[in-house]
C-alpha cells in the first residue's frame, strides 16, 4: 500500500512539473527594417531573437504623430512574422516567411512573430 502512495505521489509531481507554464520561445535570428532617424538619415534598426507570440513595437517609429514608419523589412529568422501598419499590432498587417524580404513600399511600426 505504501508503494502505491509512493508511486501515486512521484506522478502527480511529474505532472505538476510538466503543467508549469514556460518561457516564451523566441524567433532565433534578427528581423531587420529601415526607418530615418531624427536627422532624416536612412538607419537600419533591428530585433534579435524577438520573443515569439508578443507583440514589438519598433521603439524608433512607435509614435506616428512625429515619426514615418519602418520600412523594408527583411525576415531572417526562423519564424514567419506578422507586421503591422500601426503601433501594438493594430492596422491593417501583412505576412512574411522566414527568411523573406519586402519593398521599401511595406510600411511597418510593430510585428508578431509565430
Amino acid at each position: 500500500m505504501h508503494l502505491r502512495h509512493t508511486a501515486a505521489a512521484a506522478v502527480a509531481s511529474l505532472a505538476l512539473l510538466f503543467a508549469t507554464p514556460c518561457p516564451a520561445a523566441a524567433a532565433a535570428g534578427e528581423f531587420r527594417y529601415t526607418y530615418y532617424d531624427d536627422f532624416g538619415n536612412r538607419t537600419i534598426g533591428k530585433l534579435v531573437d524577438p520573443a515569439s507570440r508578443v507583440c514589438h513595437t519598433l521603439r524608433e517609429v512607435a509614435n506616428p504623430d512625429t515619426t514615418e514608419p519602418a520600412f523594408a523589412p527583411q525576415n531572417l529568422t526562423g519564424s514567419t512574422v506578422t507586421m503591422f501598419t500601426g503601433p501594438d499590432c493594430e492596422g491593417e498587417y501583412y505576412s512574411l516567411r522566414p527568411g523573406g524580404r519586402a519593398s521599401d513600399r511595406l510600411e511597418l511600426r510593430s510585428a508578431v512573430f509565430s
